[in-house]
C-alpha cells in the first residue's frame, strides 16, 4: 500500500473515531435530557454530559505530546457546541398572542373555574331572523386557536339567523394559559358548562368538532352539565374515553395524506431544541410540562408547517392539490404540550358508556366520508348514547367538513340548520345504531 493511500485509511480511521465519540456525546446528553425530564432548560444535562467529556479527553490526551493532546478535545468541542444549541431558546419565552383579528371583537371572559378564555361573537345577521336559542362552537386541538377557516363557517351560521359563540379554550389562541397539570379532559368540560353559565342565556344549542366533540360527548354523559344544553352537534368527533382511545379500527376513504405538496413555511422543528423537545414529548420521553421548555416557549415555536400531513390528512385525496389555507400565519395557534396532556387524560380515563346510556339530550352526529378519525370513536357514541336522534354521514369531506370548497360549507349548514330546527334531514340517517356493524364490516 502506498505512502499516500495509508494517510488516507488513517485519517479515514481518526475521523470516524471522532465521528463517534460526537455521536456517542450527544446520545450521552439526550439520555440525560430524559432522565432529569429536561430540568433546567437542558442545562444541567449539557453541563455534566460536558465535564464527563472533558475528563475523558484529558485521559486520553495525558500521554501525547504537544500539539496532539488537543485532538481528543475536538469531538468535545463539535459535540457541545451541538448539544447547547438544544439549551437555547431562539423565540421569546413569554407567551405571545396572536394580533387581533380584523373581523371579530375579542372578549375575554373570566370562568367560575379560573380559566380566562377568548370569546368571539357572531349576533344573528339579520336580527328578524333571530333563533330564540345561541349556539356554542367549541373547537377541535384540543388546545389550538379558532382557524379563520371556522371563524368564516361560524359567519355562516349567524346568516342564518343564529347567536353564535364560540371560545378558545384554555391555553389556546388568545386564552390564557394555565399550569400544565391542569390541562385535563375533565376541566375542559366544567369549563364548557362555566361558559354557558356566564353566557346566561338559558339553555344553548352546542357544536363540537373533533376534540371539542369529545368534550361535548363527556358533557351529554354529566347529568349536571347536560341539564345546561338544548341540542348537540357531535362533528367528526376524537375518543370518548380510554377504552375508546385504546380501540382499533379502521379510518374513512383516502385522505390527502401523503399526496398532498408538503406544506410551506417555517418549521420549528427545524431547530434543534424544538425538535428535540417536540420529538421526545411524541414518544412520551419527556412529559408535556418538562423543563426543557416551557409551556408559552412551545407555544411561541410551534408553526403551521409542525403540522405537517395532519392538515393534508383532513382532505379528501381528490382534494389533495387544492387544500385551502386554514389560517393565517398570524392567527394561528396550537400548544403541542397542553394537547398532549389532554389526550394523556382521556386515554387514562375509565369508560364513560354507563353515564352516556343515560343521556337525554337530542343529539346528531357527523361522519365524514374521508374522516381520518378511527371510525369507532363515533361509532362507539352512536351505540351507547340513546338520545342521538339522526347520524349523517357527509359524502366527499374529509375531517375538516366546512372548508370552503365546492359546496362543502353549504351542505354542512342544511345540515346542522335542519336538525336544530328539526326539520327533516337532508341526508340519509346512516349509519344507524342497528347498523353499526354493516358500516364498519364495509370499511365506509
Amino acid at each position: 500500500m502506498s505512502t499516500s493511500a495509508l494517510r488516507l485509511v488513517r485519517f479515514t480511521g481518526r475521523l470516524s473515531l471522532a465521528l463517534a465519540a460526537v455521536v456517542a456525546l450527544v446520545a450521552v446528553f439526550l439520555a440525560l435530557i430524559v432522565v432529569t425530564d429536561g430540568a433546567g432548560s437542558g442545562l444541567p444535562a449539557w453541563l455534566t454530559t460536558l465535564a464527563v467529556a472533558t475528563l475523558l479527553a484529558l485521559w486520553r490526551a495525558r500521554r501525547r505530546t504537544w500539539p496532539a493532546r488537543l485532538v481528543p478535545f475536538l469531538p468535545v468541542l463539535v459535540g457541545a457546541a451541538l448539544t447547547a444549541s438544544v439549551c437555547i431558546p431562539t423565540v421569546p419565552t413569554a407567551r405571545q398572542r396572536p394580533p387581533a383579528l380584523p373581523f371579530v371583537a375579542t372578549q375575554h371572559w373570566s370562568l367560575a373555574t379560573g380559566s380566562r378564555v377568548a370569546v368571539y361573537h357572531y349576533p344573528p345577521a339579520n336580527p328578524g331572523t333571530r333563533r330564540p336559542v345561541p349556539l356554542v362552537y367549541l373547537n377541535g386541538g384540543p388546545v389550538r386557536g379558532i382557524s379563520v377557516l371556522d371563524h368564516r363557517f361560524l359567519q355562516l351560521l349567524a346568516r342564518q339567523g343564529y347567536d353564535v359563540y364560540a371560545y378558545e379554550q384554555a391555553g389556546g389562541g388568545r386564552s390564557d394559559l394555565l399550569p400544565m397539570d391542569q390541562y385535563t379532559i375533565s376541566r375542559s368540560v366544567r369549563d364548557l358548562a362555566a361558559f354557558v353559565d356566564r353566557l346566561d342565556k338559558g339553555k344553548v344549542d352546542i357544536l363540537g368538532f373533533s376534540s371539542g366533540g369529545a368534550v361535548l360527548t363527556r358533557a351529554l354523559a354529566d347529568s349536571r352539565v347536560a341539564a345546561r344544553l338544548n341540542r348537540a352537534i357531535i362533528a367528526e368527533p376524537g375518543p370518548m374515553d380510554g377504552p375508546t382511545a385504546r380501540a382499533a379500527g379502521h379510518k374513512g376513504r383516502a385522505s390527502a395524506r401523503g399526496l398532498a405538496p408538503a406544506m410551506t413555511g417555517p418549521r420549528s422543528t427545524h431547530v434543534p431544541r424544538y425538535a428535540v423537545a417536540f420529538g421526545l414529548m411524541r414518544l412520551g420521553l419527556l412529559t408535556p410540562d418538562t423543563g426543557l421548555i416551557g409551556q408559552a416557549e412551545g407555544d411561541n415555536a410551534f408553526t403551521a408547517a409542525d403540522l405537517g400531513s395532519d392538515t393534508a390528512s383532513a382532505y379528501c385525496a381528490r382534494d389533495a392539490h387544492r387544500i385551502p389555507a386554514e389560517d393565517t400565519a398570524q392567527n394561528f395557534s396550537f400548544s403541542p404540550a397542553a394537547s398532549l396532556r389532554v389526550q394523556h387524560t382521556i386515554k387514562e380515563s375509565p369508560s364513560i358508556a354507563a353515564q352516556l346510556r343515560r343521556s337525554r339530550t337530542p343529539a346528531m352526529l357527523m361522519i365524514a366520508e374521508c374522516s381520518s378519525q378511527v371510525r369507532q370513536w363515533a361509532t362507539s357514541i352512536l351505540a351507547h348514547d340513546p338520545a342521538i336522534q339522526r347520524t349523517q354521514y357527509m359524502p366527499g369531506v374529509g375531517h375538516h367538513m366546512w372548508n370552503g370548497l365546492d359546496d362543502n360549507d353549504a351542505r354542512a349548514v342544511a345540515v346542522i340548520t335542519a336538525f336544530l330546527q328539526d326539520r327533516p334531514a337532508p341526508l340519509p340517517n346512516y349509519p344507524t345504531r342497528d347498523g353499526i356493524p354493516a358500516f364498519l364490516r364495509d370499511h365506509k
